[in-house]
């Protein structure tokens, strides 16, 4: 399970977070990039208050402890601390209530400061954390960006992925990563992949060795990362298999339970594999666009057998 610390959420660019008390909790974990605003646990009812969340002290939090008589005060700052929360955040760089900091400390809790606004705060953070705590994997394959279209490409080694991937290179698209894909996940339906950064904007073709395709071809030949909308498994010809000649089977592979539709595309002498990349790409802009070429074509062919057999008669009855 993927884990934030609070020492490396300090870290993050545009949060402006400081430390102001609790050093000893910088070792706690944030493990879900929901926020929490305490709310009633002010007043010491702590029973829905999630332990490895941070929660965001905002102006309304910050007023109301300061109106409050400092015994009950501090009873409430009490019982949010010995829940053992992940961090306390006050925003808008308000001072926190006087007793905070103390307490903090004497259960290990930090606390914290930014001069964000609580809405812009709580927006910036938890986009950070989806990122970081998004379910991730890695793959050995490619990952090529073709007409804005993030294509995968698998296969076993030495079938061709770089290959094909550096030929689409040569036609002006972009390369993601080569050899190791780190794939993460965004929300529910969406993954994308990059580079490792030791082998990022780096390529490997047999023959050759290693390439720089950044330095050979400029910044316009790679990117960091890329939405995949596409897999393409290149396989081996067999003569024995039957391949999908129309295009209506929709195949699916999954990864990190996002199901993404896939191709296989047999390798032979004399097969353009970037040039039928390309075009799957094309093809599959269409399809996000709600233009499915082979489902109309197949759909033409059905209406135009349903046309030419007569009123009455089943078309075994013609043929």
């Amino acid at each position: 399970m993927a884990v934030v610390l609070i020492e490396a959420l300090l870290k993050i660019d545009g949060l402006g977070l400081e430390l102001l008390a609790g050093r000893a909790g910088l070792g706690r974990r944030i493990t879900a990039p929901r926020i929490q605003k305490p709310g009633l646990a002010l007043t010491g009812y702590t029973d829905h208050v999630h332990r490895e969340r941070l929660q965001v002290l905002g102006l309304t939090e910050v007023s109301y402890c300061s109106n409050l008589p400092q015994e009950q005060r501090v009873a409430g700052l009490e019982s949010l601390c010995r829940v053992g929360p992940a961090a306390l955040v006050v925003t808008r760089g308000l001072a926190p209530p006087d007793e905070l900091p103390s307490i903090c400390e004497e259960h290990g809790v930090p606390l914290l400061t930014s001069p964000l606004m609580s809405s812009v705060f709580i927006t910036r953070v938890t986009r950070a954390l989806e990122d970081r705590l998004a379910p991730t994997t890695s793959l050995h394959g490619v990952l090529i960006d073709v007409l804005g279209v993030g294509i995968l490409l698998l296969g076993k080694s030495g079938i061709g992925k770089s290959e094909a991937a550096l030929d689409l290179v040569l036609h002006g698209h972009r390369l993601v990563a080569d050899d190791i894909v780190e794939i993460r996940r965004r929300g529910l339906e969406t993954i994308y992949g990059a580079s490792s950064d030791i082998i990022k904007h780096h390529m490997e073709i047999r023959g050759l060795g290693i390439i720089n395709i950044k330095d050979l071809f400029g910044i316009s030949a790679v990117r960091d990362a890329k939405k995949i909308e596409l897999v393409a498994e290149l396989t081996e010809w067999n003569e024995d298999e039957e391949y999908d000649r129309l295009g209506t089977e929709e195949l699916r592979h999954k990864i990190l339970d996002v199901n993404i539709p896939m191709i296989r595309v047999p390798i032979r002498p004399g097969r353009n594999i970037a040039s039928i990349l390309e075009v799957a790409a094309r093809n599959q802009l269409l399809k996000i666009q709600g233009k499915h070429s082979a489902r109309e074509f197949q759909d033409r062919i059905n209406r135009a057998i349903a046309e030419a057999v007569p009123i009455g008669k089943s078309i075994d009855e013609v043929e």
